[in-house]
């Protein structure tokens, strides 16, 4: 029985929806589908539990969700098992027990980070301070595709710097979500986390979240789309926002690259989490000398890599998550398909399985080149002029991140520095870190997550003169 969390107790509701196995369609159990008095409760819940919060020492703060972290760890297995049959992906390679370790891993970096005062000035004219305070209840509206992860993202800076939270979950993935805050509430004061759930069916949760006047600021990962509208609704009481919405990344492969000891890290930087990742690698423009190479050292790569169900052991990939985005997928591949040269892939499987896809000989102005699929398919676009393949990489209303691959590292950084996009990556693609800002340009979004200036995004300013 998956419940939601408010004030630090279980809640449920009459009304409930079913949660779904990718892989198998098979119901892995129901949550609850909150009504506007849940919301409500939740966010005076965090609103009674914030003076206390925000008022403990910074040590105690720290302490505390340090027990989150160790929590998590402890936890990761059954959350893990819960991950896969809900979302889909395997438990090994870059699958669940990843997820969790990551999510394991940023726990326990924010919690060792802080926002001591600064001193600007100190002089016979007087002392100017600069302290951080936390800006109260922070709302959290996370995704489907790393529900455990992202949701750690967004709730642990937003604690560790004083704010009490109110987080939603995907309802496509809202189990691992409610049972990791149903655990990590054993560590913290009541009030301090809360999670209610909802199907977006009628009561809009997370719409309602976003106009809600008790919650002090939204940060949200997911659709550039959705991201539009939760700003709009925003502004009706000037929240703060932190958006990490689509992204179309591309990886550019400069001609001295050695095809055979980049193709494993091209692969992953497609292909983790089945594509469904916002900074995967959406695009791969590929210098003329050596593209017929590289196209084939990733395909056969790529041959060894086994798809199935999340549960046997041995698989690597799982399946689509979702029909709406397994229906995107194969829409843009069957365009694809009639456009250029179908390397690996190209067909539907059974259910929600779709093999992983690579198709050549495209450019942009094609459906798969210009919209992000966030899912297993990647095209790849022929060039051979150097400013040609930046203008085209930067040729999108997106900006999330990039890749440049290459045997020279400086010269691979001088082409990076020319990309438009928040975060670059050179010889691999989509590798974050707990202690490395990350954010969008564009319309990926705005706001940064991690590291200090991530845990700034969750404080107000306010300078005292003495």
């Amino acid at each position: 029985m998956f419940d939601m969390i408010i004030g630090g107790e279980a809640a449920t509701s009459a009304d409930r929806f079913e949660v779904r196995n990718p892989a198998t369609g098979e119901v892995v159990d129901t949550a609850p589908n909150a009504s506007a008095a849940d919301l409500d409760r939740a966010v005076a819940a965090a609103r009674e539990a914030a003076p206390g919060w925000a008022g403990m020492s910074d040590d105690a703060r720290g302490a505390a969700c340090r027990a989150v972290a160790e929590t998590i760890t402890a936890s990761a297995e059954e959350l893990a098992h819960l991950l896969t049959r809900e979302q889909g992906k395997p438990l090994n390679g870059f699958g669940s027990r990843w997820e969790l370790g990551g999510a394991a891993a940023w726990a326990g970096y924010t919690a060792g980070l802080s926002l001591p005062p600064e001193v600007l000035q100190d002089t016979n004219e007087g002392r100017i301070e600069l302290a951080r305070k936390p800006l109260g209840v922070v709302g959290s509206i996370t995704p489907w595709n790393f529900p455990v992860m992202i949701a750690v993202w967004h709730y642990l800076p937003a604690l560790r710097a004083g704010n009490t939270v109110v987080l939603k979950p995907s309802p496509l993935t809202p189990l691992s979500t409610l049972r990791m805050v149903e655990l990590v509430n054993e560590v913290l004061p009541a009030g301090v986390l809360n999670a209610v759930t909802g199907n977006d069916q009628g009561f809009n949760v997370g719409a309602a979240m976003a106009t809600h006047a008790g919650i002090d600021k939204i940060v949200f990962t997911g659709s550039t789309a959705t991201g539009r509208h939760v700003m709009r609704s925003a502004a009706e009481n000037l929240k703060r926002l932190t958006l990490e919405l689509g992204g179309n990344d591309a990886g550019i492969v400069l001609p001295d690259a050695d095809p055979e000891k980049i193709a494993e890290g091209l692969f992953w930087g497609a292909f983790l989490n089945n594509g469904q990742t916002c900074a995967a690698m959406k695009r791969l423009y590929v210098h003329d000398d050596i593209h017929d190479a590289v196209c084939e050292a990733l395909v056969a790569y790529a041959r060894g890599v086994q798809v199935g169900n999340g549960l046997d052991e041995t698989s690597i990939l799982g399946p689509v998550q979702n029909r709406m985005q397994f229906d995107k997928v194969s829409h843009l591949v069957a365009d694809a398909v009639g456009r250029g040269k179908v390397l690996l892939g190209g067909a539907p499987g059974e259910g929600l399985f779709f093999p992983p896809t690579i198709v050549a000989d495209l450019a942009n102005g094609d459906a798969l080149v210009d919209e992000e699929q966030f899912g297993p398919a990647l095209p790849i676009i022929r060039y051979s002029d150097i400013d040609a393949a930046v203008a085209a990489a930067n040729d999108s209303q997106n900006g999330l991140g990039g890749s440049i691959w290459s045997s020279d590292i400086d010269a691979a950084k001088a082409v990076g520095r020319r990309l438009e996009c928040g975060s670059v990556w050179i010889n691999r693609h989509g590798a974050i870190q707990p202690n490395a800002p990350f954010g969008g340009v564009k319309q990926s979004g705005f706001g940064v997550q991690f590291a200090e200036e991530g845990l700034k995004e969750n404080t107000s300013v306010q300078v005292m003169f003495s």
